[in-house]
């Protein structure tokens, strides 16, 4: 089947993830510096997620950009990954209104590692759909950064408990090696 449907149907769930992260930032109790200060582990954690949801739908793209159809099974693993993006903005919340307390950038930390996963799932779903040999398997290869992304995940979701800001870094760090869009897929597409 054809894939227009699933790329319009995950815009608007991207489009609605950001629009609840947004209508969840409250402005300061008050018009001092002081009050901006007040909420400014809820506005980072903002930032965080809206520059996490920017990499998942600029890299979502290229995926189905990438892809000349796709089926039930990949129509599922969208879902799954659309079901723990949908997450952050509650986990994002949380995180900010605690001012990053242990607990809350342990769930943020495994709501990214359900999404990594989930995304990888995807992936790997189009791939067999696609072959081996096709263009979206050419352009991830071994997908050694999502691999290593996950693998920082799991590493962060304990550590988040014992120490979160050295979670949060780590959360930043795979942030930062994603934020270029994957360019593997770009060149395999032209």
């Amino acid at each position: 089947m054809g894939k227009g449907r699933i790329e319009a149907f995950s815009d608007g769930v991207f489009a609605i993830i950001i629009t609840i992260m947004v209508l969840e930032l409250h402005t300061p109790d008050g018009d001092s510096f002081e009050a901006l200060r007040m909420i400014l582990p809820a506005f980072s954690g903002y930032v965080l997620s809206f520059i996490y949801i920017g990499i998942y739908w600029n890299n979502h793209h290229h995926l189905l950009h990438a892809s000349k159809r796709v089926d039930g099974v990949v129509l599922w693993a969208n879902l799954h990954l659309l079901f723990w993006l949908s997450l952050v903005p509650f986990a994002s919340r949380w995180m900010g209104d605690w001012a990053f307390a242990g607990a809350t950038v342990s769930v943020y930390g495994t709501v990214l590692w359900g999404a990594g996963v989930a995304y990888y799932l995807l992936s790997r779903a189009l791939i067999r759909l696609h072959g081996d040999e096709s263009v979206i398997a050419n352009a991830i290869g071994r997908d050694w950064k999502g691999l290593m992304s996950l693998a920082l995940y799991t590493v962060s979701v304990p550590l988040g408990l014992a120490f979160p800001l050295g979670a949060v870094a780590i959360y930043g760090f795979v942030a930062l090696m994603w934020l270029v869009p994957d360019p593997r897929i770009e060149r395999a597409v032209q």
